[in-house]
C-alpha cells in the first residue's frame, strides 16, 4: 500500500469499525499530544486503553494504564502509536503477537516505518502512518 496518501474511505472504515483503541505512549501530562488525542477519542465514544510502562497501574483520564499491549485483558481493534519511528517495528511485533490481533495499527504524525507496515499488512492488519485520528475524524466528518 502507498502510505504517502490514504483514500478517505480507507480511513473512515478503520475509524468506524474501531471500538477499542490501545494508545501506546500515553502520557498523563495534559501538555502532551497523546493526552489530547486520548481525551478526544474518549469524547467520541471509543474505549481507549493507555499503554505506558512507566505509568502501569495508574490512571490516565480515568482509564487504567498497562505496561504492554500483551497486558491488556481484552481484545483491541486498533493500536494508536505515540512512539518515535524507531520504535514502531517493536509495537507492530507486539501487536502481531496478540490473539486476537488488532484490525489496525495507526501511527501518529511523523511516525513511519514502511518495513513494519509491510509486515503488519502481510498479517492482515490495516496500517495508517503519519496521521492523527483527532485531525482525520473532523476532516472526514466522523
Amino acid at each position: 500500500m502507498n502510505h504517502d496518501q490514504y483514500e478517505a474511505a480507507y480511513l473512515s472504515e478503520i475509524l468506524r469499525d474501531t471500538k477499542t483503541i490501545a494508545l501506546v505512549g500515553a502520557s498523563p501530562n495534559p501538555a502532551r499530544p497523546s493526552y489530547g488525542v486520548m481525551r478526544f477519542l474518549l469524547s467520541k465514544g471509543y474505549r481507549v486503553i493507555p499503554v505506558n510502562p512507566g505509568q502501569a497501574g495508574k490512571e490516565i483520564l480515568g482509564q487504567t494504564t498497562y505496561a504492554t499491549l500483551a497486558d491488556i485483558p481484552e481484545p483491541i481493534d486498533m493500536v494508536d502509536v505515540f512512539r518515535a519511528s524507531e520504535y514502531l517495528h517493536e509495537v507492530v511485533d507486539d501487536a502481531l503477537a496478540l490473539d486476537p490481533r488488532p484490525k489496525a495499527i495507526w501511527s501518529q504524525l511523523s511516525v513511519r516505518d514502511d518495513l513494519a507496515a509491510k509486515e503488519a499488512e502481510a498479517a492482515g492488519i490495516k496500517v495508517v502512518m503519519n496521521r492523527c485520528p483527532a485531525i482525520e475524524m473532523p476532516r472526514l466528518g466522523l
